[in-house]
């Protein structure tokens, strides 16, 4: 009994906790939902592999972004807990010149390579046609899509969640109205079917862009200063940061890159079955938004703790958030599994293998989201102080130790047909990733004052 003392919190900790955590939580589930609804939309049209498929480059792009960015989110958080504001606004600058760079750089890469990029993860050619139509009008909203991630990471480091939140919320009904209109030819419109979803993600991040850069400049929010005092940033500046932010960049990409290897692997099955995993995976997305939330209020509040010097407050707060991912992991894995039917009846299958085949993957997805929800509250610790090198070794350098060689062993080696047989193999790597985490964690060597890097 006296060591669960040291995982649970005080009434404070749990509301300052939540009022960080749900908004964020709701933010991510909102961005959740939009995919969902693509996916719903394109699934009257079937085309859910097509545009799952074209959308493993946005999130290669996204998970790369979110690692530069949630690189300086480490600072920010801590520049703001430090009160100073002169850094916190050269963070930002940091971070939209990364964000900036890395969209671009990624909306090359599928204008130059998209179609053999698509033909990699599948070989029918009537989806990888189709998937190319998506792709070559969505891959212009990578550079939005990358932007938005440093608006919406600072908003959290200075714990004003509910301005991306409402931001997130009118996007989502600008992308759902677009889409109705667009895909089906609604109001006058052409029918433009799949094309008609990629004008709607589009738009979509477009005004999430617009919109931040207009409030964020109107109310003078305290990270936005002039182009000198956003931009000017010298070597002993940048230097720290990056030293902390190459390993996020390189296991986000490790990451993103090998979440796509899976589509590979599992590609294999045929086009029923990730007709199946898809389904899965979007449904886990609405899961994984409270982790997400749960994730970013661990980073922030850990990371403003750290800044201001109280290590020692870092560290029983961190306990706090392991205990509540451990009652949280119990719950989702139950409620999950128990309404697999009716989760995947929304999505209006007509294939009954594909009914019974996304049945299944949503259970195991219910141990992968409880497994990931408990080890993502540890990883978001260890980045809060910038043990971002182990951080990367556990996530990535486990996924392609184990996951990885698991997904394939399994299908073209033991040539096992069912697809949810073969993701449930793979969770293997979290229940090791969860037992290393844990052990790193103990150990405490996360906990630092990353201000006192930065010259002044």
């Amino acid at each position: 009994m006296d060591v669960m003392k040291h995982y649970i919190g005080t009434r404070a900790f749990y509301k300052r906790a939540s009022l960080l955590a749900i908004p964020l939580a709701i933010q991510q589930l909102v961005s959740s939902c939009m995919g969902i609804i693509d996916s719903l939309m394109v699934s009257w049209i079937h085309q859910v592999t097509a545009v799952g498929t074209a959308v493993q480059i946005e999130t290669l792009c996204s998970a790369v972004a979110w690692g530069a960015i949630a690189g300086t989110g480490i600072f920010s958080a801590q520049f703001y807990g430090a009160k100073d504001h002169d850094n916190l606004k050269r963070t930002f600058g940091l971070s939209v010149i990364l964000g900036l760079g890395i969209g671009l750089i990624w909306l090359l890469i599928a204008a130059l390579f998209g179609r053999k990029i698509i033909a990699f993860y599948i070989q029918d050619p009537n989806v990888i046609a189709n998937s190319h139509q998506y792709l070559m009008i969505a891959m212009f909203s990578y550079i939005p899509l990358s932007l938005g991630f440093s608006f919406s990471y600072i908003y959290r480091s200075i714990q004003k969640t509910k301005v991306p939140l409402i931001i997130g919320i009118a996007a989502m009904g600008i992308n759902i109205f677009v889409n109705y209109v667009l895909i089906f030819g609604y109001f006058g419109f052409p029918e433009l079917g799949i094309q008609g979803a990629a004008i709607g993600t589009l738009i979509a991040q477009s005004f999430v862009l617009i919109v931040n850069i207009v409030y964020a400049y109107a109310t003078k929010q305290e990270f936005i200063g002039t182009f000198h005092e956003m931009f000017s940033l010298d070597y002993h500046f940048v230097r720290p940061i990056m030293r902390k932010i190459q390993p996020l960049i390189w296991n986000e990409l490790m990451f993103g890159f090998g979440s796509t290897l899976f589509v590979k692997a599992f590609g294999a099955l045929g086009t029923s079955s990730m007709d199946a995993y898809y389904v899965g995976a979007k449904l886990s997305d609405v899961f994984n938004a409270l982790v997400t939330g749960i994730s970013n209020a661990t980073a922030v509040m850990l990371g403003v703790a750290l800044g201001s010097g109280d290590v020692e407050k870092a560290r029983e707060e961190g306990n706090y958030f392991v205990g509540m991912a451990a009652i949280l992991a119990v719950m989702s894995i139950v409620f999950i599994f128990g309404c697999s039917h009716q989760l995947v009846s929304i999505f209006q299958l007509e294939d009954s293998y594909v009914v019974g085949q996304a049945i299944a993957i949503v259970k195991v997805f219910s141990l992968k989201i409880a497994l990931r929800m408990f080890i993502v509250i540890v990883f978001s610790s260890l980045r809060a102080g910038g043990d971002s090198k182990i951080l990367a070794i556990l996530d990535s350098g486990f996924m392609w130790l184990i996951g990885i060689p698991l997904a394939f062993i399994s299908v073209h080696l033991f040539h096992i047909q069912s697809i949810a047989l073969v993701f449930f193999i793979c969770q293997l790597e979290q229940v090791i990733r969860v037992y290393f985490g844990m052990k790193r964690y103990n150990q405490g060597n996360w906990a630092i004052n990353l201000t006192t890097l930065i010259s002044k």
